[in-house]
């Protein structure tokens, strides 16, 4: 499963593909607005970038998991909201502009953040001399490809072609869902023999974290006083995350079925509290006229 071409070569081109789609909702000029009222985006980009790793570093040896699963659940936890992020915090009645720029920021300062979090967990994990690393350059390089470029691309598409980027912004969104569908089956499949105890290892971790998350972006907006809109969309960008960068670090540059198991798993369970999400924001949040 680790050397398939469709790990190797389809994940990076595909998770370009679904950043691209990223960049087809921003503009120049949401990046303004953010200056007039910065809160936030400063309580959301530190929960979701430092907060959830450290998180998960508390949760591994609290359920005692193993090695690479515990290594898996950092790396998950240190990864950006997700692709789908932003199509919740809409149904949800959130701040959809405050979750388009955290699912983007915290996606370019994870290039830094996610080799750091994902080689002290596995020196941590396996030992100072044990021989497995990531390569922090290689690393960095290869999100700076699949993460900033395409966000930018999407960007000047969304400048000199609006009406285009709208009708595609919808299409990438389905392609980057079908993508971590396949993963998520594939991955259960090549791991077939050994899924039930996989799951049960990395099944309640996975459960704490995304439950601990979503409560940490609700209770963090509310002390540092935002709105319930904005409160909406941070817990959501702690909650929904970028399944697809997981699974390609663990994937292609570690090369490891066993540590992309937590990644699997939180993806499937982000959907329910999505939901859930969804459900509260509706009842809490009035429509706009």
């Amino acid at each position: 499963m680790e050397s398939s071409p469709l790990i190797s070569i389809g994940l990076p081109i595909s998770l370009f593909i679904i950043m691209v789609g990223i960049g087809l909702t921003l503009t120049l000029r949401d990046f303004g607005q953010v200056t007039l009222n910065p809160k936030g985006m400063i309580v959301g980009t530190i929960a979701q970038i430092l907060i959830m790793p450290l998180v998960a570093f508390a949760i591994a040896p609290m359920l005692g998991l193993g090695p690479a699963l515990a290594v898996g659940l950092v790396i998950i936890a240190a990864c950006p909201g997700g692709t789908t992020s932003n199509l919740f915090v809409l149904l949800s009645r959130g701040n959809i502009a405050l979750s388009i720029l955290l699912t983007v920021s915290a996606s370019l300062i994870t290039i830094v953040t996610l080799p750091f979090f994902t080689n002290y967990a596995l020196q941590m994990h396996f030992g100072e001399g044990a021989d497995i690393s990531l390569p922090v350059g290689k690393t960095i390089a290869m999100l700076v490809v699949i993460v900033l470029l395409p966000v930018a691309i999407g960007m000047f598409i969304r400048t000199r072609a609006p009406e285009r980027a709208k009708k595609a912004e919808g299409m990438v969104s389905i392609f980057g869902g079908l993508v971590l569908l396949a993963l998520i089956i594939a991955l259960m499949y090549g791991s077939r023999d050994r899924l039930l105890e996989l799951l049960a290892q990395a099944g309640p971790a996975a459960l704490l974290l995304n439950l601990v998350g979503v409560l940490i972006g609700l209770a963090s907006s509310r002390l540092f006083g935002l709105s319930q809109r904005e409160s909406l969309a941070v817990a959501v960008e702690l909650g929904i995350k970028n399944g697809t960068i997981a699974l390609m670090v663990t994937l292609t540059l570690l090369e490891s079925s066993e540590m992309s198991i937590p990644a699997v798993v939180y993806s499937v369970m982000m959907y329910g509290f999505g939901a859930i999400l969804i459900m509260m924001g509706r009842r809490l949040v009035p429509l706009a006229p």
